[in-house]
């Protein structure tokens, strides 16, 4: 029976053959996975999970980074300003733009 630390899924199994022919699983962690675009679900450019050190190197330092791909922060923008304007309202926006354009009103 296998450790209960490895029964989890955030290991996977690899069966390996020995020299001698046994068939042995060794347990290997799950390698992260790049971050996406909360609206989107594209793969976020400019953030590297492996580098080691504070925030600022990981992440770009712009409005919405780490979160949100240029395309829809450029379009949570250009919400904000037209809800602003009064050209918009905040009931014709997508659920999943409204937050982040909520956010922007309130600062």
């Amino acid at each position: 029976m296998s450790k209960p630390m490895h029964r989890s899924h955030s290991f996977r199994k690899i069966k390996r053959v020995t020299s001698t022919g046994r068939v042995v699983v060794h347990y290997e962690r799950k390698k992260n996975e790049l971050p996406h675009c909360a609206i989107c679900g594209v793969e976020l450019n400019g953030i590297n999970p492996d580098l080691k050190g504070g925030k600022s190197r990981r992440t770009t330092s712009r409005l919405f980074g780490g979160v949100l791909c240029s395309n829809c922060t450029a379009e949570v923008v250009t919400l904000r300003s037209r809800i602003e304007q009064g050209d918009m309202k905040l009931d014709d926006i997508g659920i999943k733009q409204k937050s982040y354009v909520l956010q922007l009103v309130s600062h």
